[in-house]
């Protein structure tokens, strides 16, 4: 689960390791307040869940350093995930 933490490749695609201990934090704090997971995970584990949304470009951090995810209803759009109601 945290060799993805080991690679380069998930630090690079959020733009440092700052901004990828900012964006697992604010998404780690979602799901402990009962936001509903974006990926498939059997285990539960809820930092393997926020890994695997990094990787599959599920959620980022915005420009303004907020949490960010691919809509689901219309594809392309994007919601502020930490605007919104838990």
């Amino acid at each position: 689960m945290l060799e993805e933490l080991k690679e380069e490749e998930i630090v690079n695609k959020v733009g440092g390791r700052f901004k990828l201990s900012t964006l697992i934090q604010k998404r780690l704090v979602q799901l402990n307040r009962g936001s509903r997971p974006l990926v498939d995970n059997p285990s539960g584990n809820k930092m393997e869940i926020v890994l695997q949304e990094i990787l599959q470009d599920k959620i980022f951090l915005s420009a303004s350093g907020e949490l960010a995810v691919i809509g689901e209803q219309d594809e392309g759009d994007l919601l502020d995930m930490d605007s919104l109601e838990l």
